[in-house]
């Protein structure tokens, strides 16, 4: 898929936002500048959170919460020292709890990374486009993408 403005970004993000149940996990990979970011920001749009709440990156803090439909668990592991550090910030706790994970940089966590789960790449094309692909890892994710891309015409 391609989006061609900030704007498609976001209006993606939030049809997924829409769609994300308690317990769905998204690892976001892209490099720095793919647009990461704004597609969460898309996604807490479609989970309902105040769009008076500025959805950030947590790039030093690593986790950045919100309350909407379902909490949203925003991680950014760009900075993280390596998988010890997440598990003993007990993150891995969130990855299967009450609310929707979308984590930047999950690669980073390795072999943490949870085997069910919806991998979003995304590649800077120039200007505001970018590529997004979505790679669905188990029935749950295969369901919510068929979902999205029907909802996507």
């Amino acid at each position: 898929m391609v989006t061609n403005s900030v704007v498609e970004t976001l209006t993606l993000g939030e049809r997924l936002g829409r769609l994300l149940a308690p317990g769905d996990f998204v690892a976001l990979v892209g490099e720095l500048g793919a647009g990461k970011t704004h597609f969460v920001q898309g996604v807490a749009r479609g989970l309902g959170i105040d769009p008076a709440v500025p959805v950030t990156s947590p790039t030093y803090t690593l986790l950045h919460e919100y309350r909407g439909r379902i909490p949203l668990y925003h991680f950014d592991l760009y900075r993280l020292g390596g998988v010890d550090d997440i598990l003993e910030l007990g993150f891995v706790e969130y990855f299967y709890g009450d609310g929707a994970c979308l984590v930047e940089w999950a690669e980073r966590l390795g072999n943490e990374l949870p085997p069910e789960q919806l991998t979003i790449f995304l590649t800077h094309r120039g200007d505001d486009a970018r590529d997004i692909v979505f790679e669905p890892h188990g029935a749950r994710y295969v369901e919510l993408l068929e979902r999205l891309l029907s909802a996507t015409g």
